[in-house]
């Protein structure tokens, strides 16, 4: 286990540069790395960084944002319910306290071990039960930066000499494994449970210099690699655990900005942590047990897992099985278990439970039926004809059914105001807050109405209005039949429709999806469907917001009140709008960037409106179930220029405008909103008077 740092030989197989500069840049990036490996004088550097961090920000308040969010975690929950974790080798209790290497030799095998169980049970839920996983776990030995077996690491006496336990990539070539093979870390330390006491403060600068050094070594192995990542590269995850209590530290960021001077390692690699990294630490909360066993539905080892699903994803891509499909399941798991207790499947209340009184004097429990409330599960989903009355915190205000419309998943209304009967609007109705399990089987509910209403206050308080985009006309909780018992410090009664969401807006008008299917999209449609839905995007990025979500039935077309028709982008629930937001996946009309990072770029939302016109236009698309599937046919298409030529039979202005997107989908360039809508408006206004478009413009 002698030798000097890995890195050499972990890197030293890069990809050759055809040119001599690029391949100086290269080696001096290898050098670069080879001389980082000194822990403590990197964390030296960062100690004014991190005092200046603590005196800024607020008292009682975490210095660093957390890397979940509850809700993921929540729904990561329901997806794991089915799926099977098992931690052979026990966490010896209170490891730190006794002096015994054989307990201390026993916590190293018992992380590894946890290790394996979370990956392998990871794997086969979401990956695949018929393929071999691809992974293993190693301790990481400090003296030389190589990977080694825990067992055969303590049989020769090297205990001492052991700093992590890390979970590679297989690679036979490669025994003692590399860097850039290297998926997490894991930093068994003592005490990490008093690193976050009552004041939730964060980890000390020791403690999270160390996860920072070894995440930026990452980082950087993974920039210097030849191998292509399916997902992105630029963030990783180091995990801090204790004999009883662990917690995750999350880098982001791009190390092609950082300064590589071979002369100046440490201050250039500090430079880089407080200047262009993304810092994220979750709560430190219990892992295992007194006996030992890990508390896999609790949120210590929730979090952890859920930090190993997205390292996983950085290597394999995209699982076969999505969080949201296996959260599906437990809806059905759910019923299942209400008919093994003979509890019927309908008769529940807004709580999910029954009602109980006590007759008398009787000790006899008897449930009780309450006629005046339809507890049943469709309770919500409301009939032409109904009038639905909704509360603000100023005003109520009725609407009354007139047309029922689905988005192809969820049902939502065409209503008009009581007090204006010859108004139309778009009326969504949320669920119930208390009744979890239907929002956590079909999360897009939620997203249709309190992500939508979120975001589209939001762009109402930046003043973000125009004619191509909807327009929040109300929001609040319905107002249910009888009284109302909602207690007096807030919450809701116990009527199921207390307190369900409701989401109003304007203007209304028929989806492409529904054109398309009755043959009414033409070049018009296509050329005025464009130009509308790049205006609306304009005007949303000006402030930063970006829809995430562009599909046929989230474009309308408006004809009432107006000369000649036009076109609104809806559908906002979401909407990007800070860097943790996810979009929404589509295989057909997500972006390319957005199926294998999961995030936005630039130009994704022009990629999605192009995909869109591809199909309103008869363009075909493959009947494909997976990810690379549809990466693969993206690439064919665009590469054999199918896309450009079918948008191009419509009108040369569109097949111009999908070249444009293609050299740009990918990279930081902005798109250009302005040059398009130019372009678009005067094929609009050539039209309108007659003539042909300009095969020039």
């Amino acid at each position: 286990m002698e030798g000097g740092s890995p890195d050499q030989e972990s890197v030293g197989s890069g990809t050759k540069r055809s040119s001599v500069s690029s391949g100086s840049k290269s080696r001096n990036h290898k050098e670069f790395l080879y001389r980082l490996v000194d822990c403590e004088t990197f964390t030296a550097n960062l100690e004014d960084w991190f005092q200046s961090l603590y005196e800024k920000s607020a008292q009682m308040k975490p210095v660093f944002d957390v890397p979940f969010e509850l809700i993921d975690l929540q729904k990561f929950d329901y997806a794991l319910e089915g799926v099977s974790f098992q931690q052979l080798i026990r966490m010896p209790n209170a490891v730190y306290a006794s002096t015994s290497d054989s307990a201390e030799a026993t916590a190293y095998l018992a992380v590894e071990d946890f290790l394996h169980a979370t990956v392998k049970g990871l794997w086969e839920a979401f990956w695949s039960q018929d393929e071999p996983m691809p992974f293993s776990v190693a301790c990481l030995y400090k003296e030389n930066l190589k990977f080694y077996q825990a067992e055969n690491a303590i049989a020769s006496g090297r205990l001492g000499s052991l700093c992590a336990s890390g979970v590679l990539l297989k690679n036979p070539r490669h025994p003692h494994g590399k860097w850039d093979n290297l998926l997490e870390l894991a930093l068994l330390r003592p005490g990490i449970q008093s690193l976050v006491g009552e004041s939730e403060q964060q980890p000390s600068l020791h403690v999270l210099g160390e996860a920072l050094f070894y995440a930026l070594r990452m980082l950087i192995s993974r920039r210097l690699s030849r191998q292509n990542l399916p997902l992105s590269s630029n963030s990783a995850f180091v995990l801090l655990v204790d004999s009883q209590y662990g917690g995750v530290v999350k880098v982001e960021g791009d190390v092609n900005k950082m300064d590589f001077d071979v002369n100046n390692v440490y201050k250039c690699a500090a430079e880089w942590i407080q200047r262009h990294a993304r810092i994220a630490v979750s709560p430190v909360d219990r892992i295992w047990n007194k006996l030992g066993n890990a508390n896999w539905g609790d949120i210590g080892a929730l979090q952890v897992t859920f930090a190993t699903f997205y390292c996983i994803m950085q290597f394999a891509g995209l699982p076969k099985h999505s969080i949201e499909d296996l959260a599906a399941d437990h809806g059905c798991r759910l019923q299942t278990r209400r008919l093994e207790r003979q509890l019927g499947d309908t008769r529940v209340n807004g709580s999910g439970l029954f009602r109980f009184q006590q007759h008398g004097v009787s000790p006899e429990i008897v449930e009780v039926q309450d006629e005046s409330v339809k507890l049943e599960s469709e309770s919500l989903k409301q009939e032409v004809g109904s009038v639905l009355w909704l509360e603000d915190s100023n005003w109520e205000r009725g609407y009354h059914i007139n047309q029922i419309r689905s988005n192809g998943e969820l049902p939502y209304y065409i209503a008009s105001p009581v007090e204006d009967p010859g108004k139309s609007l778009f009326l969504y109705v949320g669920s119930h807050p208390s009744q979890l399990e239907p929002a956590w089987e079909d999360m897009n509910l939620w997203y249709l109405v309190q992500r939508q209403t979120k975001v589209l206050t939001i762009m109402k308080q930046k003043g973000l209005s125009g004619k191509y985009l909807p327009q929040l006309s109300a929001s609040g909780r319905i107002i249910h039949p009888g009284q109302c018992r909602r207690p007096s410090s807030g919450g809701n009664c116990d009527h199921p429709w207390c307190g369900t969401p409701i989401l109003v807006t304007s203007p209304v008008g028929e989806t492409v999806a529904d054109m398309v299917s009755e043959g009414h999209f033409g070049v018009d449609e296509a050329i005025r469907c464009c130009h509308d839905c790049l205006s609306a995007l304009s005007t949303a990025s000006s402030e930063g917001i970006r829809h995430g979500d562009i599909r046929p039935e989230n474009v309308i077309c408006v004809r009432s009140g107006e000369s000649r028709p036009y076109f609104v982008l809806v559908g906002w629930g979401h909407a990007i709008l800070e860097d943790r937001d996810r979009p929404a996946m589509n295989l057909h009309f997500s972006s390319t960037f957005a199926l294998q990072e999961g995030k936005l770029c630039s130009a994704s939302d022009a990629e999605s409106l192009v995909y869109m016109l591809y199909f309103a236009c008869g363009g075909a698309f493959p009947d494909l179930d997976s990810v690379e599937g549809e990466l693969q046919w993206r690439e064919t298409s665009w590469s054999r220029r199918l896309i450009q030529q079918k948008l191009g039979d419509v009108s040369t202005v569109l097949k111009a405008f999908a070249d444009y997107v293609d050299s740009l989908c990918g990279t930081p360039y902005p798109m250009d909103y302005d040059i398009w809508l130019r372009r678009f408006k005067r094929s609009i206004r050539e039209e309108d008077h007659g003539k042909e478009i300009d095969a020039s413009v």
